[in-house]
């Protein structure tokens, strides 16, 4: 409406130009630029890793606010053992980082849940999930990361070096060069993080893998032709194993 009283033009036209162009949706153009979305995929596995981390309140025992309410919620969490009581200075009890891979090409993922983020943890995440991705046939050759710190580190550059694998930084504040994963971590919430009511921290955390192999091995992605990402490779031990069964996809 706003373009077509600028123009002084009936909104229907505006649609139809923007249809045209395929700029019809927000999702379609970078707001802090207003440039078009300039979508791209790697032509084969391997050719670039997305890292990040994504960050998550521990759940305390007996559930979170979320499923419980807020008021049982908050008794839980005092009543958690060997974790902070003060909830004003620490109101999620901590935090789970979920460090996580995806490949490009494919969408495989590759994540691990740990306690910090730092380069230490980092670096460790990412020659496991080379060498799972190894033993899947694929050979990396890039990885794409933010500019947070454990990506600055002289740890990560030099492991990458080892690894042979190039790395490459997002530009500052425009984190949606890295859009993949971001659109994996709300996937990933949905599926897996907030999917049902776990009981305690160490139950969610112990649902991860389960909730992994689902997704690469049967859950479909409508970037891989509504099949399950896995199926981009070729010869992957377990294609046809069960599916993951508990909760909600």
């Amino acid at each position: 409406m706003q373009l077509a009283y600028r123009l002084g033009i009936e909104p229907s036209t505006v649609h139809r130009i923007l249809v045209d162009v395929h700029l019809n949706r927000l999702s379609h153009v970078d707001r802090a630029t207003g440039e078009p979305v300039r979508r791209y995929e790697h032509d084969h596995p391997g050719a670039m890793l997305h890292v990040d981390v994504k960050k998550l309140g521990n759940i305390p025992d007996g559930g979170g606010w979320r499923y419980v309410g807020r008021q049982q919620g908050d008794r839980n969490r005092a009543a958690t053992p060997d974790k902070p009581r003060n909830k004003w200075r620490d109101p999620l009890m901590g935090k789970a980082y979920v460090h996580t891979v995806i490949d490009d090409h494919s969408r495989v993922a590759y994540a691990e849940i740990h306690d910090d983020e730092t380069a230490l943890t980092a670096t460790a995440v990412l020659v496991r999930a080379v060498e799972w991705f190894n033993q899947h046939g694929v050979t990396v050759e890039r990885v794409l990361s933010d500019n947070g710190g454990a990506y600055r580190s002289h740890l990560w550059r030099d492991t990458c070096h080892e690894l042979g694998i190039r790395h490459k930084r997002t530009r500052p504040y425009r984190p949606q060069t890295n859009g993949k994963i971001e659109r994996f971590h709300r996937t990933l919430a949905d599926g897996w993080a907030y999917a049902r009511c776990y009981t305690s921290e160490a139950e969610r955390r112990g649902d991860l893998d389960g909730w992994l192999h689902y997704y690469n091995h049967h859950r479909p992605h409508t970037a891989c032709g509504n099949q399950p990402p896995l199926s981009r490779l070729a010869n992957v031990p377990g294609q046809d194993a069960q599916p993951y069964s508990s909760g909600m996809h």
